[in-house]
């Protein structure tokens, strides 16, 4: 997590300005850990060395559990950035700053945390809202951040829930983004109970869609090109499930056993292929929840939208304070993300693999 917005603005010394840029000084704590950093000059993630982090105002120092890769962490690599990794993460807590020492957290709890980073000094849009000015963006390229791919961590209290006793720290990375979306778009889905719910994109938020869908009580499909992930929805009760590439008569199909069409489809993948077959898919007035970020601006008829073919909407991890409905539904229902189990060390191999498309289910490392 990297220093705080509002500790940087009073501590002049934890800032350099060249070049219209600012940098955020890493905190000097107690020690040294091992971190996963993006090299911009070498391409590649290096593990180095660095020192351990001291919290900051509302802020905890967290000794990491586990932390997994997310597509956003591609997005950052793709901005050039020279950071630490990960931005879904669960741990312990390990040491207070005297402002938080009184607002419900003990030394020791386990905790997740959602990853939010204030781009600006100008307001605290970005910490409460999750939003980012035109100013932030071009601050946040002369960041140096701090994410979760190291041994410990600062994060803001705000951003902090207690794991209900059914979630296991060492596997709950995920749920901090991908989890917590998941749960948003199905969830605002506009379903009842019986409809029928397109998962598009089958990776490790798709799974967990997955799961989330048949909870509630919906038939769900799932869509992708990648059998191996198709089959991990399948194994978590998926109804359905077809390879969008290999079987040209898809849609026909899905049709023909969703009578008509699903009335929602969560769009997880980040392909504009996904987003141009997602109105073939749906039944008249049916909804697309926009997930996956995709390069291109997506395909879309106004005409389709104005004669009420169907409607689009839109979810994200969005703010703390949504958080809770979320985690809390995942631990009634026991949904857990489906995980592959690496070292620090891989984080290189874990980033090549995500970038070729070949992870099948979301790569956490615990520590």
């Amino acid at each position: 997590m990297s220093v705080s917005v509002t500790e940087a603005v009073t501590a002049n010394s934890e800032l350099t300005h060249e070049d219209g840029h600012v940098t955020v000084k890493a905190t000097a704590g107690e020690g040294t850990m091992k971190a996963g950093q993006w090299d911009p000059a070498q391409k590649k993630v290096i593990i180095r060395e660095v020192a351990i982090p001291e919290p900051g105002l509302n802020q905890f120092l967290v000794k990491l559990a586990c932390a997994s890769l997310c597509h956003s962490d591609i997005m950052a690599i793709e901005a050039n950035l020279t950071a630490t990794l990960g931005h879904e993460g669960a741990g312990y807590i390990e040491k207070f700053h005297p402002s938080v020492e009184d607002k419900g957290f003990s030394i020791g709890d386990q905790i997740g945390f959602l990853y939010i980073v204030g781009c600006c000094f100008k307001c605290e849009g970005c910490m409460i809202h999750n939003i980012h000015c035109e100013t932030g963006k071009q601050l946040l390229q002369g960041w140096t951040t701090d994410g979760f791919f190291a041994e410990y961590a600062v994060v803001d209290m705000p951003n902090c829930i207690l794991l209900p006793e059914s979630i296991d720290v060492k596997t709950a990375a995920p749920i901090f983004c991908a989890g917590i979306t998941a749960f948003h778009a199905v969830d605002n889905s506009e379903l009842k109970e019986g409809d029928w719910l397109a998962i598009v994109g089958a990776g490790g938020l798709g799974q967990i869609a997955t799961q989330i869908g048949k909870a509630m009580g919906y038939k769900v499909v799932a869509l992708d090109i990648n059998d191996a992930t198709l089959d991990v929805c399948k194994h978590q009760g998926a109804d359905a499930v077809f390879n969008s590439r290999s079987n040209e008569d898809y849609v026909e199909e899905l049709k023909k056993l969703t009578n008509g069409g699903a009335k929602a489809a969560c769009v997880f993948s980040n392909a504009d292929a996904a987003y141009a077959g997602v109105p073939t898919i749906l039944r008249l007035g049916g909804v697309m929840m926009v997930i996956g970020l995709p390069h291109n601006p997506i395909p879309i008829s106004t005409m389709d939208l104005a004669l009420g073919k169907y409607k689009i909407k839109a979810e994200s991890t969005s703010i703390p304070q949504r958080m809770k409905k979320a985690v809390d539904f995942l631990a009634k229902h026991n949904i857990k993300p489906e995980v592959q189990h690496r070292k620090l060390e891989d984080l290189n191999d874990m980033v090549d693999e995500m970038k070729a498309g070949k992870a099948t289910k979301r790569m956490l490392v615990a520590f």
